[in-house]
Protein backbone atom coordinates (compact mmCIF):
# COMPACT_ATOMS: atom_id res chain seq x y z
CA UNK A 1 0.00 0.00 0.00
CA UNK A 2 1.46 3.37 -1.18
CA UNK A 3 2.39 5.77 1.84
CA UNK A 4 0.24 8.82 1.54
CA UNK A 5 1.23 12.21 1.50
CA UNK A 6 0.42 14.68 4.54
CA UNK A 7 -1.09 18.05 3.01
CA UNK A 8 -1.84 21.20 4.64
CA UNK A 9 -3.10 24.34 3.59
CA UNK A 10 -3.18 27.97 3.84
CA UNK A 11 -6.01 30.73 4.12
CA UNK A 12 -6.26 34.27 5.03
CA UNK A 13 -7.83 36.76 5.15
CA UNK A 14 -6.65 40.30 5.27
CA UNK A 15 -9.67 41.84 7.22
CA UNK A 16 -12.32 40.82 10.00
CA UNK A 17 -15.64 41.81 8.66
CA UNK A 18 -18.62 39.18 8.28
CA UNK A 19 -18.40 38.96 4.30
CA UNK A 20 -14.29 38.17 4.89
CA UNK A 21 -15.10 35.32 7.66
CA UNK A 22 -17.59 33.90 4.96
CA UNK A 23 -14.73 34.31 2.77
CA UNK A 24 -12.44 32.20 5.21
CA UNK A 25 -14.99 29.49 5.97
CA UNK A 26 -15.18 29.00 1.84
CA UNK A 27 -11.21 28.82 1.56
CA UNK A 28 -11.37 26.36 4.54
CA UNK A 29 -13.74 24.09 2.80
CA UNK A 30 -12.25 24.46 -0.84
CA UNK A 31 -8.90 23.00 0.79
CA UNK A 32 -10.58 20.32 2.61
CA UNK A 33 -12.74 19.12 -0.25
CA UNK A 34 -9.47 19.47 -2.55
CA UNK A 35 -7.36 17.05 -0.69
CA UNK A 36 -10.03 14.45 -0.13
CA UNK A 37 -10.39 14.23 -3.90
CA UNK A 38 -6.54 12.99 -4.01
CA UNK A 39 -6.26 9.34 -2.91
CA UNK A 40 -2.37 9.75 -1.94
CA UNK A 41 -3.35 12.77 0.60
CA UNK A 42 -3.98 12.64 3.76
CA UNK A 43 -5.14 16.47 5.11
CA UNK A 44 -2.98 17.30 7.94
CA UNK A 45 -4.30 20.90 8.98
CA UNK A 46 -6.05 23.77 7.60
CA UNK A 47 -4.09 26.77 8.49
CA UNK A 48 -5.60 29.85 9.08
CA UNK A 49 -5.23 33.79 9.78
CA UNK A 50 -8.42 35.99 9.92
CA UNK A 51 -7.79 39.73 10.22
CA UNK A 52 -3.87 40.30 9.11
CA UNK A 53 -2.82 41.63 6.23
CA UNK A 54 -0.35 39.80 4.17
CA UNK A 55 2.77 41.89 3.71
CA UNK A 56 4.59 40.44 6.48
CA UNK A 57 4.03 37.18 8.56
CA UNK A 58 5.55 38.43 12.36
CA UNK A 59 2.02 38.56 13.35
CA UNK A 60 0.48 35.75 11.52
CA UNK A 61 0.24 32.59 13.89
CA UNK A 62 -1.52 30.04 11.67
CA UNK A 63 1.19 30.77 8.73
CA UNK A 64 4.16 30.61 11.17
CA UNK A 65 2.71 27.35 13.19
CA UNK A 66 2.44 25.65 9.56
CA UNK A 67 6.12 26.19 8.58
CA UNK A 68 7.11 25.18 12.05
CA UNK A 69 5.35 21.96 11.32
CA UNK A 70 6.51 21.67 8.27
CA UNK A 71 10.41 22.35 8.82
CA UNK A 72 9.53 19.47 11.42
CA UNK A 73 8.31 16.70 9.04
CA UNK A 74 4.83 16.87 9.95
CA UNK A 75 4.09 18.34 6.73
CA UNK A 76 4.98 17.06 3.16
CA UNK A 77 2.73 19.23 0.86
CA UNK A 78 0.79 22.78 1.07
CA UNK A 79 -1.76 23.83 -1.02
CA UNK A 80 -3.23 27.67 -1.30
CA UNK A 81 -5.05 29.50 -3.63
CA UNK A 82 -3.01 32.40 -4.45
CA UNK A 83 0.30 33.88 -4.32
CA UNK A 84 -1.11 36.83 -2.82
CA UNK A 85 -3.13 34.73 0.21
CA UNK A 86 0.24 33.22 1.23
CA UNK A 87 2.13 36.07 0.97
CA UNK A 88 2.20 39.96 -0.11
CA UNK A 89 5.78 40.31 0.13
CA UNK A 90 8.24 39.14 -2.80
CA UNK A 91 10.99 38.37 0.12
CA UNK A 92 9.03 36.35 2.14
CA UNK A 93 7.34 34.57 -0.47
CA UNK A 94 10.56 33.21 -1.84
CA UNK A 95 12.43 32.99 1.81
CA UNK A 96 9.97 31.02 2.80
CA UNK A 97 9.11 28.51 -0.30
CA UNK A 98 13.04 27.95 -0.31
CA UNK A 99 13.43 27.20 2.83
CA UNK A 100 10.68 24.56 2.56
CA UNK A 101 11.92 23.28 -0.36
CA UNK A 102 15.38 22.61 1.56
CA UNK A 103 12.70 20.53 3.97
CA UNK A 104 11.03 18.43 0.49
CA UNK A 105 7.94 20.44 1.28
CA UNK A 106 6.67 21.71 -2.06
CA UNK A 107 3.71 24.59 -2.30
CA UNK A 108 1.05 24.36 -4.64
CA UNK A 109 -0.48 27.69 -5.97
CA UNK A 110 -4.22 26.51 -6.83
CA UNK A 111 -5.19 29.19 -8.99
CA UNK A 112 -2.00 30.81 -10.19
CA UNK A 113 -1.57 26.98 -10.97
CA UNK A 114 1.78 27.05 -9.31
CA UNK A 115 4.14 24.03 -7.77
CA UNK A 116 7.41 25.18 -6.62
CA UNK A 117 8.30 21.32 -7.67
CA UNK A 118 8.14 22.27 -11.01
CA UNK A 119 11.84 23.53 -12.77
CA UNK A 120 10.01 27.02 -13.44
CA UNK A 121 7.84 27.24 -10.35
CA UNK A 122 10.08 29.58 -8.80
CA UNK A 123 10.91 31.63 -11.60
CA UNK A 124 6.75 31.81 -12.25
CA UNK A 125 6.71 32.25 -8.75
CA UNK A 126 8.70 35.78 -8.92
CA UNK A 127 6.72 37.36 -10.94
CA UNK A 128 3.23 36.62 -9.48
CA UNK A 129 4.61 37.23 -5.94
CA UNK A 130 6.36 40.31 -7.57
CA UNK A 131 2.89 41.15 -9.07
CA UNK A 132 1.15 40.79 -5.60
CA UNK A 133 3.83 43.21 -3.49
CA UNK A 134 2.99 45.65 -6.37
CA UNK A 135 -0.96 45.80 -6.17
CA UNK A 136 -0.15 46.02 -2.01
CA UNK A 137 1.49 49.05 -2.89
CA UNK A 138 -1.08 50.72 -4.96
CA UNK A 139 -3.94 49.33 -2.26
CA UNK A 140 -1.89 51.24 0.57
CA UNK A 141 -1.70 54.30 -1.76
CA UNK A 142 -5.53 54.23 -2.33
CA UNK A 143 -6.07 53.75 1.49
CA UNK A 144 -3.50 56.21 2.69
CA UNK A 145 -5.15 58.79 0.25
CA UNK A 146 -8.88 58.03 1.16
CA UNK A 147 -7.90 58.30 5.14
CA UNK A 148 -6.27 61.75 4.22
CA UNK A 149 -9.52 62.94 2.22
CA UNK A 150 -11.45 61.75 5.32
CA UNK A 151 -9.56 63.35 8.10
CA UNK A 152 -9.44 66.60 6.09
CA UNK A 153 -13.68 66.12 6.56
CA UNK A 154 -12.98 65.73 10.07
CA UNK A 155 -13.76 62.22 10.15
CA UNK A 156 -11.86 60.78 13.48
CA UNK A 157 -9.62 57.70 13.22
CA UNK A 158 -8.14 56.85 16.70
CA UNK A 159 -9.47 54.88 19.73
CA UNK A 160 -10.66 55.94 22.89
CA UNK A 161 -9.06 58.48 25.17
CA UNK A 162 -9.41 59.83 29.08
CA UNK A 163 -12.47 61.69 28.44
CA UNK A 164 -13.80 60.55 25.18
CA UNK A 165 -15.12 57.50 23.25
CA UNK A 166 -14.92 56.97 19.19
CA UNK A 167 -17.59 56.25 17.69
CA UNK A 168 -18.26 55.96 13.79
CA UNK A 169 -15.82 58.03 13.66
CA UNK A 170 -16.70 60.96 16.02
CA UNK A 171 -15.93 62.33 19.64
CA UNK A 172 -18.30 61.72 21.93
CA UNK A 173 -17.82 63.14 25.73
CA UNK A 174 -17.27 60.16 28.28
CA UNK A 175 -18.65 62.35 30.97
CA UNK A 176 -17.63 60.03 33.39
CA UNK A 177 -14.22 60.81 33.04
CA UNK A 178 -14.28 64.42 32.55
CA UNK A 179 -13.68 65.06 36.02
CA UNK A 180 -10.28 63.65 35.45
CA UNK A 181 -9.05 65.93 32.78
CA UNK A 182 -10.57 68.54 34.33
CA UNK A 183 -8.57 67.83 37.38
CA UNK A 184 -5.67 67.12 35.60
CA UNK A 185 -5.30 71.01 33.78
CA UNK A 186 -6.70 72.94 37.52
CA UNK A 187 -3.59 70.80 39.49
CA UNK A 188 -1.18 71.60 36.39
CA UNK A 189 -1.90 75.46 35.89
CA UNK A 190 -4.29 76.55 38.40
CA UNK A 191 -2.19 74.90 41.65
CA UNK A 192 1.14 74.52 40.01
CA UNK A 193 1.63 70.86 40.76
CA UNK A 194 3.77 68.18 38.68
CA UNK A 195 2.88 65.19 37.24
CA UNK A 196 4.20 62.94 39.60
CA UNK A 197 1.95 64.82 42.72
CA UNK A 198 -1.11 65.10 40.07
CA UNK A 199 -0.77 61.07 39.26
CA UNK A 200 -0.26 60.36 43.05
CA UNK A 201 -3.45 62.85 43.89
CA UNK A 202 -5.67 60.87 41.09
CA UNK A 203 -5.40 58.02 42.37
CA UNK A 204 -5.36 59.22 46.58
CA UNK A 205 -8.79 60.50 44.84
CA UNK A 206 -9.95 56.92 43.53
CA UNK A 207 -9.84 58.32 39.97
CA UNK A 208 -8.08 55.52 38.32
CA UNK A 209 -7.71 54.88 34.87
CA UNK A 210 -9.62 52.71 32.86
CA UNK A 211 -6.89 51.03 30.44
CA UNK A 212 -3.55 51.43 32.79
CA UNK A 213 -2.43 49.81 35.62
CA UNK A 214 -1.41 53.26 37.08
CA UNK A 215 -1.27 57.22 36.66
CA UNK A 216 2.53 57.93 35.05
CA UNK A 217 4.37 61.18 34.12
CA UNK A 218 3.81 60.33 30.52
CA UNK A 219 0.27 59.85 30.79
CA UNK A 220 -0.67 63.11 32.52
CA UNK A 221 1.47 64.80 30.13
CA UNK A 222 -0.52 63.37 27.14
CA UNK A 223 -3.54 64.65 28.55
CA UNK A 224 -2.22 67.92 29.08
CA UNK A 225 -0.53 68.03 25.61
CA UNK A 226 -3.72 66.47 23.43
CA UNK A 227 -5.44 69.50 21.63
CA UNK A 228 -9.10 67.38 21.56
CA UNK A 229 -9.45 68.61 25.39
CA UNK A 230 -10.19 72.30 23.89
CA UNK A 231 -12.42 70.95 21.09
CA UNK A 232 -9.72 70.90 17.90
CA UNK A 233 -8.72 67.85 15.85
CA UNK A 234 -4.71 67.10 15.35
CA UNK A 235 -4.45 63.74 12.89
CA UNK A 236 -1.47 62.13 11.33
CA UNK A 237 0.89 62.61 14.14
CA UNK A 238 2.03 59.34 12.86
CA UNK A 239 3.01 57.58 9.58
CA UNK A 240 3.53 54.43 8.38
CA UNK A 241 6.92 54.73 6.00
CA UNK A 242 6.97 51.05 4.95
CA UNK A 243 3.41 49.55 3.49
CA UNK A 244 5.56 46.08 4.18
CA UNK A 245 6.34 46.18 7.60
CA UNK A 246 3.25 48.72 8.96
CA UNK A 247 5.74 49.97 11.49
CA UNK A 248 4.20 53.88 12.84
CA UNK A 249 6.72 56.08 13.64
CA UNK A 250 6.61 59.87 15.08
CA UNK A 251 5.80 62.32 12.53
CA UNK A 252 7.95 64.83 12.73
CA UNK A 253 6.92 66.61 9.29
CA UNK A 254 7.72 64.23 7.28
CA UNK A 255 3.98 64.18 5.83
CA UNK A 256 1.84 67.13 6.39
CA UNK A 257 -0.90 66.78 9.19
CA UNK A 258 -4.15 67.72 9.72
CA UNK A 259 -5.72 70.28 11.91
CA UNK A 260 -9.16 71.27 12.60
CA UNK A 261 -9.88 73.96 14.88
CA UNK A 262 -13.63 74.01 17.13
CA UNK A 263 -13.91 70.11 15.57
CA UNK A 264 -16.18 68.84 18.57
CA UNK A 265 -17.32 69.56 21.82
CA UNK A 266 -14.54 70.58 24.55
CA UNK A 267 -13.92 69.43 27.96
CA UNK A 268 -12.02 72.26 28.87
CA UNK A 269 -11.88 76.19 27.77
CA UNK A 270 -9.66 78.03 25.25
CA UNK A 271 -8.25 79.95 28.17
CA UNK A 272 -7.01 77.62 30.08
CA UNK A 273 -5.62 75.54 27.28
CA UNK A 274 -3.78 78.25 26.28
CA UNK A 275 -2.45 78.88 29.64
CA UNK A 276 -1.41 75.42 30.32
CA UNK A 277 0.78 75.40 27.24
CA UNK A 278 2.34 78.18 27.92
CA UNK A 279 2.64 76.36 31.18
CA UNK A 280 3.88 73.47 29.66
CA UNK A 281 6.92 75.15 27.89
CA UNK A 282 8.00 77.67 30.51
CA UNK A 283 8.49 74.36 32.75
CA UNK A 284 10.03 72.15 29.39
CA UNK A 285 12.45 75.51 29.21
CA UNK A 286 13.59 74.90 33.20
CA UNK A 287 13.37 70.93 33.00
CA UNK A 288 15.79 71.67 29.88
CA UNK A 289 18.63 73.49 31.85
CA UNK A 290 18.06 70.74 35.15
CA UNK A 291 18.87 68.38 32.44
CA UNK A 292 21.57 69.27 31.16
CA UNK A 293 22.92 69.61 34.74
CA UNK A 294 21.92 66.84 35.57
CA UNK A 295 23.21 64.68 32.82
CA UNK A 296 26.78 65.68 34.20
CA UNK A 297 25.89 62.77 36.79
CA UNK A 298 27.66 59.63 35.14
CA UNK A 299 25.03 57.22 36.03
CA UNK A 300 21.83 59.15 34.83
CA UNK A 301 19.53 57.00 33.60
CA UNK A 302 21.87 53.89 34.07
CA UNK A 303 20.10 52.62 37.93
CA UNK A 304 17.67 50.13 37.85
CA UNK A 305 15.68 48.44 40.98
CA UNK A 306 16.38 45.10 41.24
CA UNK A 307 12.90 44.35 43.04
CA UNK A 308 10.15 46.04 40.34
CA UNK A 309 12.27 46.48 36.92
CA UNK A 310 12.03 50.47 37.18
CA UNK A 311 14.71 52.82 37.03
CA UNK A 312 15.90 55.12 39.67
CA UNK A 313 16.05 58.71 40.15
CA UNK A 314 18.19 61.09 42.07
CA UNK A 315 17.35 63.19 44.84
CA UNK A 316 19.44 66.02 46.05
CA UNK A 317 19.08 67.68 49.25
CA UNK A 318 21.30 70.22 51.75
CA UNK A 319 22.15 69.45 54.70
CA UNK A 320 21.88 71.05 57.58
CA UNK A 321 25.30 71.38 57.98
CA UNK A 322 25.63 72.72 54.41
CA UNK A 323 26.92 69.22 52.95
CA UNK A 324 25.13 68.47 49.54
CA UNK A 325 23.94 65.09 50.18
CA UNK A 326 22.93 63.27 46.73
CA UNK A 327 21.23 59.53 46.34
CA UNK A 328 18.94 57.46 44.45
CA UNK A 329 15.86 56.45 44.78
CA UNK A 330 13.06 53.62 42.93
CA UNK A 331 10.66 55.63 41.14
CA UNK A 332 7.92 53.75 42.49
CA UNK A 333 9.14 54.16 45.74
CA UNK A 334 9.34 57.88 45.15
CA UNK A 335 5.66 58.10 43.50
CA UNK A 336 3.76 55.56 45.97
CA UNK A 337 5.65 54.89 48.57
CA UNK A 338 6.13 51.53 50.08
CA UNK A 339 4.69 48.42 48.20
CA UNK A 340 1.49 48.06 49.21
CA UNK A 341 -2.40 46.90 47.29
CA UNK A 342 -4.94 49.12 47.16
CA UNK A 343 -8.22 48.92 47.77
CA UNK A 344 -9.51 47.56 44.55
CA UNK A 345 -6.22 45.01 44.68
CA UNK A 346 -3.78 46.63 42.57
CA UNK A 347 0.10 46.59 43.17
CA UNK A 348 1.42 50.29 43.34
CA UNK A 349 4.92 51.42 45.21
CA UNK A 350 8.21 50.21 45.93
CA UNK A 351 10.25 48.59 49.13
CA UNK A 352 13.88 48.72 47.68
CA UNK A 353 16.13 51.31 49.48
CA UNK A 354 17.64 54.40 48.59
CA UNK A 355 21.45 54.51 47.78
CA UNK A 356 23.65 57.17 48.63
CA UNK A 357 26.08 58.69 45.62
CA UNK A 358 29.32 58.22 47.28
CA UNK A 359 28.38 54.44 47.44
CA UNK A 360 27.88 53.62 44.12
CA UNK A 361 31.33 56.10 42.83
CA UNK A 362 33.12 53.58 45.51
CA UNK A 363 31.72 50.68 43.89
CA UNK A 364 32.05 51.84 40.52
CA UNK A 365 35.59 52.61 40.98
CA UNK A 366 36.61 48.86 43.21
CA UNK A 367 34.48 47.26 39.76
CA UNK A 368 36.64 49.30 37.20
CA UNK A 369 40.07 47.95 38.89
CA UNK A 370 38.92 44.26 38.90
CA UNK A 371 38.47 44.31 35.07
CA UNK A 372 41.72 44.73 32.78
CA UNK A 373 40.73 47.41 30.11
CA UNK A 374 43.05 48.08 26.73
CA UNK A 375 43.32 52.05 27.19
CA UNK A 376 44.66 52.37 23.88
CA UNK A 377 41.32 50.70 21.99
CA UNK A 378 38.89 52.47 24.59
CA UNK A 379 40.07 55.81 23.60
CA UNK A 380 40.02 54.49 19.93
CA UNK A 381 36.29 53.56 20.34
CA UNK A 382 36.00 57.08 22.16
CA UNK A 383 36.71 58.84 19.61
CA UNK A 384 35.31 56.81 16.92
CA UNK A 385 31.65 58.08 18.64
CA UNK A 386 32.62 61.87 18.97
CA UNK A 387 33.30 61.36 15.29
CA UNK A 388 29.55 59.89 14.77
CA UNK A 389 28.17 62.89 17.01
CA UNK A 390 29.66 65.48 14.63
CA UNK A 391 28.46 63.85 11.80
CA UNK A 392 25.09 63.66 13.42
CA UNK A 393 25.39 67.19 14.26
CA UNK A 394 25.73 68.28 10.52
CA UNK A 395 23.05 65.86 9.15
CA UNK A 396 20.61 68.53 11.45
CA UNK A 397 21.81 71.15 9.97
CA UNK A 398 19.01 73.79 8.36
CA UNK A 399 19.83 73.05 4.91
CA UNK A 400 20.30 69.27 5.31
CA UNK A 401 16.78 69.01 6.87
CA UNK A 402 15.14 71.94 4.60
CA UNK A 403 15.91 69.37 1.46
CA UNK A 404 14.48 66.67 2.93
CA UNK A 405 11.11 68.30 2.91
CA UNK A 406 11.82 69.36 -0.67
CA UNK A 407 12.97 65.38 -1.72
CA UNK A 408 9.35 64.32 0.38
CA UNK A 409 7.30 67.25 -1.36
CA UNK A 410 8.78 65.66 -4.53
CA UNK A 411 8.29 62.27 -3.76
CA UNK A 412 3.93 62.90 -3.11
CA UNK A 413 4.55 64.71 -6.27
CA UNK A 414 4.78 61.59 -7.93
CA UNK A 415 2.82 59.55 -6.38
CA UNK A 416 -0.49 62.14 -7.11
CA UNK A 417 0.71 61.62 -10.93
CA UNK A 418 0.44 57.60 -10.47
CA UNK A 419 -3.13 58.29 -9.06
CA UNK A 420 -4.31 60.49 -11.46
CA UNK A 421 -2.50 58.09 -14.23
CA UNK A 422 -4.61 54.76 -12.77
CA UNK A 423 -7.85 57.34 -12.22
CA UNK A 424 -8.10 57.16 -8.94
CA UNK A 425 -7.76 60.71 -8.43
CA UNK A 426 -10.12 63.05 -10.67
CA UNK A 427 -8.44 65.83 -12.80
CA UNK A 428 -9.90 68.50 -10.55
CA UNK A 429 -8.17 67.44 -7.14
CA UNK A 430 -5.04 66.68 -9.33
CA UNK A 431 -4.67 69.96 -10.36
CA UNK A 432 -5.25 71.94 -6.87
CA UNK A 433 -2.66 69.39 -5.02
CA UNK A 434 -0.26 69.50 -7.63
CA UNK A 435 -0.44 73.61 -7.85
CA UNK A 436 -0.35 73.31 -3.34
CA UNK A 437 3.05 70.45 -3.88
CA UNK A 438 4.57 73.07 -6.49
CA UNK A 439 3.84 76.34 -4.37
CA UNK A 440 5.44 74.70 -1.20
CA UNK A 441 8.16 73.25 -2.60
CA UNK A 442 9.51 76.99 -4.61
CA UNK A 443 9.22 78.12 -1.06
CA UNK A 444 11.67 75.29 0.53
CA UNK A 445 13.68 76.54 -2.24
CA UNK A 446 14.12 79.98 -1.31
CA UNK A 447 14.59 79.25 2.49
CA UNK A 448 17.38 76.37 1.13
CA UNK A 449 19.36 79.12 -0.62
CA UNK A 450 19.12 80.85 2.59
CA UNK A 451 20.35 78.82 4.73
CA UNK A 452 22.89 77.51 3.05
CA UNK A 453 24.42 81.58 2.82
CA UNK A 454 23.85 81.40 6.76
CA UNK A 455 26.17 77.51 7.10
CA UNK A 456 28.80 79.33 4.49
CA UNK A 457 30.08 81.88 7.46
CA UNK A 458 30.07 78.67 9.90
CA UNK A 459 34.01 78.63 11.81
CA UNK A 460 35.20 75.19 10.36
CA UNK A 461 35.64 72.64 13.56
CA UNK A 462 38.98 70.54 13.03
CA UNK A 463 38.75 67.30 13.68
CA UNK A 464 41.93 66.56 15.55
CA UNK A 465 42.20 63.10 17.28
CA UNK A 466 45.27 64.39 19.03
CA UNK A 467 43.60 66.63 21.16
CA UNK A 468 40.69 64.48 22.00
CA UNK A 469 43.54 61.51 23.07
CA UNK A 470 45.85 63.85 25.12
CA UNK A 471 42.59 65.28 26.91
CA UNK A 472 41.54 61.12 27.29
CA UNK A 473 45.15 60.65 29.00
CA UNK A 474 43.92 62.92 31.54
CA UNK A 475 40.84 61.36 32.51
CA UNK A 476 42.00 57.63 32.15
CA UNK A 477 43.23 57.93 35.85
CA UNK A 478 42.16 54.46 37.11
CA UNK A 479 43.13 55.48 40.25
CA UNK A 480 41.10 57.74 41.89
CA UNK A 481 36.78 58.35 41.05
CA UNK A 482 36.49 59.48 37.70
CA UNK A 483 32.76 60.39 36.76
CA UNK A 484 33.88 61.44 33.36
CA UNK A 485 35.55 57.86 32.67
CA UNK A 486 32.82 55.97 34.44
CA UNK A 487 29.81 57.39 32.20
CA UNK A 488 31.86 55.96 29.09
CA UNK A 489 32.45 52.25 30.57
CA UNK A 490 28.71 52.16 32.72
CA UNK A 491 26.14 50.12 30.89
CA UNK A 492 23.69 49.70 33.96
CA UNK A 493 23.76 48.97 37.52
CA UNK A 494 20.65 47.03 39.03
CA UNK A 495 20.01 47.56 42.91
CA UNK A 496 18.82 45.06 44.87
CA UNK A 497 17.73 45.31 48.63
CA UNK A 498 19.84 44.42 51.55
CA UNK A 499 23.01 46.40 49.38
CA UNK A 500 23.45 44.37 47.27
CA UNK A 501 24.25 45.34 43.59
CA UNK A 502 25.04 44.34 40.09
CA UNK A 503 27.72 46.47 37.79
CA UNK A 504 27.59 45.60 34.26
CA UNK A 505 30.25 47.51 31.96
CA UNK A 506 30.15 48.03 28.49
CA UNK A 507 31.82 45.05 26.12
CA UNK A 508 32.25 42.63 29.22
CA UNK A 509 30.49 40.22 29.27
CA UNK A 510 29.35 39.69 32.89
CA UNK A 511 28.67 41.62 35.82
CA UNK A 512 29.81 42.00 39.03
CA UNK A 513 28.08 41.83 42.02
CA UNK A 514 28.34 43.14 45.10
CA UNK A 515 27.65 43.60 48.85
CA UNK A 516 28.22 46.58 50.52
CA UNK A 517 28.43 48.32 54.17
CA UNK A 518 28.17 51.93 53.98
CA UNK A 519 28.15 54.22 57.09
CA UNK A 520 29.02 57.73 58.49
CA UNK A 521 27.76 60.88 57.42
CA UNK A 522 28.70 63.93 55.32
CA UNK A 523 32.41 63.79 54.47
CA UNK A 524 33.16 60.79 56.68
CA UNK A 525 30.92 58.43 54.88
CA UNK A 526 32.24 55.81 53.71
CA UNK A 527 31.57 52.36 52.28
CA UNK A 528 33.21 48.71 52.70
CA UNK A 529 32.95 45.75 49.98
CA UNK A 530 31.96 42.60 52.03
CA UNK A 531 31.88 40.41 48.34
CA UNK A 532 32.60 40.61 45.20
CA UNK A 533 31.74 37.98 42.72
CA UNK A 534 31.15 37.91 38.58
CA UNK A 535 27.70 37.01 37.33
Amino acid sequence: MTKKRNVAAYARVSTDKEDQVNSLEGQRTYFTDFIRHHEDWQLVQVYYDEGISGTGTKKRGGFNQMICDALHGKIDLILTKEVCRFARNTVDTLFYTRKLAEANVGVIFTIDNIDTRDSDGELRLTIMASIAQEESRKTSERVKWGQQRRMEQGVVFGRDLVGYTVQNGKLKINEEEVPIVRAVFHKYTNEGKGTTVIARELLEEGMWPKHMASWSNAAILRILKNEKYVGDLCQKKTFTPNYLTHAKKCNHGEESMVYIQNHHAPIIDRELWDRTQKELQRRAIFTEHREKYSNRYWCSGKLYCGECGRRYVGKTKTLKNGTVYRGWRCISAAEHGARKRTRDGREIGCSNGQIHEKALLSCMQYAIAQIPLDKKQLQEEIIKEIRQLKATSAKNMDSVRIQKQIDELQRKKRKLLDLALEELLDQTDFKMQNVWYHQKIQALKIQLEHAKEKEKGLPKQLDSAEQYRKAMDEIMEFGKSNVLLFRELLDRIVIYQRDRLVIWLKAIPFGIELKIHSHGRGRTFTTDILQARYV
